[in-house]
């Protein structure tokens, strides 16, 4: 049976605003947060990959889980994101994340050397539990291997859950491999099985998952949220695959930034962390005007165009 204080249901991998400098900004962030809460998100998840985690030093994702704590966001609403390419980089995540009240972290398994054997990357998660040494802790590990090249194997979910019992809670499988999923529900069907993989996310339902820690929830959670119920229409399964088939046309970071910045009217959400760059002006309103020929909210500027063309 899945612990009664899980995560279930829609969770947004949050997008991280920066500000001029290229600083991460709190007050963005914090905003952005709190308007995700308000439109039905139940948790957030920082720095990611949709929040450019790997591109932040441990210095500054600790300063943007604080900036979250300290503007009132309670602990049990975040999973801090504490993977890194460095084992030291992570435990020191991973424990300031426990000593500031939040349980949740989703670990990615260092992502630089590939072809990891199993046993070494079994042995990495528990030399991180081991480390931390802290009975709040609830990890989570993040399988998506064609951004780490490291595969999280059900065999090796399987072990650790057996292993720590109390500690490992959930895996979020962002492979878009149905076949992965199907036997992380089979091997552990005690942890939280949760998927960022939008189109799958009915079926997942459907066998028993728990939710999602998305991408898409950052600028249409609502589009989630009905893809997530229980009597889910093929209209809403469609109306999703229209957005990704819009978005996919573009590189997915700086589109979701577009989108963002169209939504809220502030050009600032564009900016990204290098290696990524802003979306083109002529990519970016090819992007905005095609999700609004399709009915999409992408805000009050492409609404007005729309109202004087008429």
């Amino acid at each position: 049976m899945k612990n009664d204080d899980g995560v279930r249901g829609l969770w947004c991998a949050t997008l991280t605003p920066l500000d001029d400098t290229g600083r991460i900004d709190a007050a963005r962030m914090v905003s952005h947060a709190k308007e995700l809460f308000e439109r039905g998100v139940a948790g957030i998840a920082p720095f990611g990959t949709t929040g450019e985690g790997p591109s932040f030093s441990a210095t500054e994702r600790r300063a943007g889980l604080e900036a979250l704590l300290d503007a009132g966001i309670a602990a049990d609403r975040l999973m801090a994101a504490t993977g890194c390419a460095a084992v030291t980089d992570t435990i020191e995540l991973t424990r300031h994340a426990q000593d500031s009240g939040v349980a949740r972290c989703l670990v990615i398994p260092p992502f630089f050397f590939k072809d990891v054997p199993d046993d070494a990357l079994f042995a990495f998660y528990a030399g991180l539990i081991d480390s931390v040494a802290d009975p709040r802790l609830r990890l989570y590990l993040y399988h998506i291997p064609q951004f780490s090249g490291v595969r999280v194997a059900p065999s090796v979910v399987r072990r650790l859950a057996n292993a720590y019992p109390t500690i490992v809670a959930g895996v979020k499988d962002s492979a878009a491999d149905w076949t992965n999923t199907a036997a992380l529900l089979e091997c552990a069907p005690q942890l939280d099985i949760l998927i960022g993989h939008e189109p799958d996310l009915p079926r997942l339902m459907r066998a028993g998952g728990a939710g999602t820690i998305c991408g898409v929830a950052n600028v249409y959670p609502d589009i989630v949220q009905r893809v997530l119920a229980p009597d889910v229409s093929a209209a809403d399964e469609q109306r999703l695959t229209q957005f990704l088939d819009v978005l996919f046309r573009f590189p997915f970071l700086p589109a979701f930034k577009a989108i963002k910045a169209a939504q809220s009217n502030d050009s600032g959400w564009r900016a990204l962390r290098t290696p990524w760059t802003k979306l083109p002006d002529a990519a970016s309103d090819e992007l905005v005007s095609s999700l609004h020929s399709l009915g999409f909210d992408v805000g009050d500027r492409w609404r007005a165009s729309d109202r004087r063309s008429q």
